[in-house]
């Protein structure tokens, strides 16, 4: 089978397209025929090993994950004599390591079945970015209805889920974006919008949300309540060694001091998150953006388009 793999850290550069031997399943396994597989930053820190210290689960010296992509959504091909919730032509989605490919192998538990209203473009882009969203609002921020919610990076892979995440919690929502995102911002439900280039971040907010990964804590302490909740994700910035990491801990260390609540996201694909995003994507609440699609053998340029930053919603690898 064909697809994108990597021998060692590096650019896009160290990427291949070339051809591998077809995954096999375990007992409790299933083999998905890749229909779409999304682009997230876990595809860019697997890449280049930034920050270091994240060689450590990494990898130490190459990638111990030869195959790129985890988000996908595609059709089961293949399922271990344990499985019983799917069977071969079943839709779903899911997280599954090397997913930039056109087969891919997974435990059952990580997998969906994909929401009928979705495609299969969509489906792919939602697995660990709405984990992420939903962590991040949900679980470490403790989001109430009423509440203003500040985030940073409202366009974004995770950003544009949150928005609609937040207004569907019952959130006062306003995001922060560039100037010419602003439209597609206000249109996913936000009550307000900052263009980040030409204006100053102000309010008081009871949670933000910071996707963005670059702004000090003490700027962003300035606008909480008294009482309110700072969620940093993002390891990008702050150096090669800890990246946004480095802010993360800092916030963590600083938040038993302190009246609000600093703290680091972290959002481990689980079942539970995936069973919640698939009810909330069924009933409308939450819809996937798709920014840009690429074909198998494009995904160093989907990367690389990644990695400038400026995508609305998600980019998505199309496998035929």
């Amino acid at each position: 089978m064909k697809a994108i793999t990597q021998d060692a850290y590096g650019t896009v550069d160290a990427l291949s397209y070339t051809d591998i031997p077809t995954p096999q399943t375990g007992p409790d396994g299933v083999l998905v025929r890749v229909r779409a597989a999304g682009v997230d930053p876990s595809v860019w820190h697997m890449m280049t090993g930034e920050p270091l210290v994240a060689r450590l689960a990494l990898g130490p010296g190459k990638p111990r994950e030869r195959v790129r992509g985890w988000d996908v959504a595609g059709i089961v091909e293949a399922v271990g004599p344990q499985v019983t919730a799917f069977e071969p032509g079943d839709e779903v989605f899911g997280t599954v390591p090397g997913s930039f490919a056109e087969f891919a192998a997974a435990p059952a538990a990580k997998l969906q079945r994909k929401p009928a209203n979705l495609s299969f473009e969509q489906a792919a882009a939602l697995p660990i970015s709405g984990t992420t969203a939903l962590t991040g609002l949900r679980d470490t921020g403790r989001i109430e209805a009423g509440q203003r919610v500040l985030i940073i990076g409202a366009s974004g892979g995770v950003g544009h889920l949150a928005v609609q995440l937040a207004k569907h919690y019952g959130a006062e929502v306003t995001g922060v974006c560039s100037g010419a995102s602003s439209a597609f911002v206000t249109g996913l439900g936000a009550d307000r919008v900052i263009d980040y280039r030409t204006e100053k971040l102000s309010g008081r907010y009871d949670l933000i949300l910071d996707m963005a990964g670059n702004r000090p804590l003490a700027v962003l302490r300035d606008l909480l309540t008294e009482t309110g909740t700072l969620v940093l994700g993002g390891g990008e910035g702050g150096g090669r060694f800890f990246g946004g990491l480095g802010r993360s801990v800092r916030a963590e260390l600083l938040s038993p001091f302190a009246r609000q609540r600093l703290r680091a996201l972290l959002a481990l694909p689980k079942p539970e998150a995936l069973v919640t995003l698939t009810e909330l994507a069924t009933a409308g609440a939450v819809v996937p953006h798709i920014d840009r699609t690429y074909a198998l053998s494009e995904a160093p340029a989907a990367i690389t388009h990644l990695a400038a930053g400026h995508s609305r919603g998600k980019s998505v690898i199309v496998v035929s």
